[in-house]
């Protein structure tokens, strides 16, 4: 595996189907999946992970590619950031394109896999809020062929986990055929990481605006209020344009719902109330900064 690691893997799968590798996680419990490995051996090397045993999904073609169902692109959990990135792919599903181009170097972007990104659910994954803002699902395949699906959302929030022996297999994503955006803010330190991020769908069949906010939480954010009041002042049978401030006024709204003031604090005199550090409120702002912008790309 790596001349760092403290301790190498005692088995390694390398299973050819979908089927056959939940199979040799059922007999081995222990083993740990692996496709592309940016974020395992990270894992590895630095102490934190020393699997018994791997299962490698790099040889099973059938979620290296996608297909079309029922008004839906149906991804496969092997593809890569790089994949997703050509051409090709951003004219069925922009801001998940645009995600998987600032995803990270190219030796990142060439291993690293959709379902990795998700099943290790690390807050400043880019394709985590353009899936929370598509309202996409998962595939899950488990023993004996059997398949589930679930929102995306309620496994990146803990609520519906991976059971044993199972895993993603694809990723329902719905075709809206309407303008999507994603927009991140990096660090200084780290040109690749998000600090921030925004994806921002527009979904005219259900006169609406999605928008998802990641990296400032554990799981990607969905400030439902701020959507729902900006969708009511588009004109969906019109031009769907918005008065410069009615799109700061929707930045505002979405970086006080993701990062909110804090409860008042009391004191001897009474109550006052809180204040956020600079640092939060420079995020915050951040956060208004992003989704004001990609709001207004989505509009034009």
């Amino acid at each position: 595996m790596t001349t760092h690691a403290p301790q190498a893997a005692h088995t390694v799968t390398l299973p050819g189907s979908l089927d056959e590798a939940v199979a040799a996680l059922a007999a081995m419990p222990t083993a740990v999946p692996v496709a592309g490995g940016t974020d395992l051996m990270a894992a590895v090397n630095s102490g934190l992970l020393r699997p018994a045993g791997l299962v490698g999904l790099g040889r099973i073609s059938e979620i290296r590619g996608w297909q079309y169902q029922d008004g839906a692109a149906l991804l496969g959990a092997g593809l890569t950031h790089a994949r997703m990135g050509r051409p090709d792919f951003a004219a069925l599903i922009p801001a998940l394109a645009t995600a998987a181009r600032s995803a990270g170097p190219p030796q990142i972007r060439n291993a690293g896999t959709l379902g990795g990104n998700i099943a290790s659910a690390q807050p400043t994954g880019d394709a985590l809020p353009v899936l929370a803002a598509l309202e996409a699902s998962l595939v899950i395949a488990g023993p004996g062929g059997a398949r589930r699906e679930i929102p995306v959302g309620r496994l990146l929030a803990g609520l519906d986990l991976l059971r044993p022996g199972e895993l993603i297999g694809y990723v329902r994503v719905p075709l809206l055929h309407a303008p999507q955006t994603f927009l991140k803010a990096t660090a200084r330190t780290g040109p690749s990481r998000a600090v921030a991020s925004v994806a921002v769908v527009l979904d005219p069949a259900r006169r609406s605006v999605r928008c998802a906010v990641g990296a400032v939480a554990p799981m990607p954010l969905r400030p439902f209020d701020a959507e729902n009041w900006v969708s009511s002042l588009i004109d969906w049978d019109g031009e769907r344009t918005l008065a410069p401030e009615a799109l700061t006024a929707f930045g505002e709204y979405v970086g006080a719902a993701c990062i909110p003031d804090p409860a008042p604090a009391v004191t001897l005199e009474g109550t006052e109330p809180g204040t956020l550090p600079p640092a939060v409120l420079h995020l915050r702002r951040t956060v208004a900064t992003l989704a004001r912008r990609a709001l207004g790309r989505a509009l034009a």
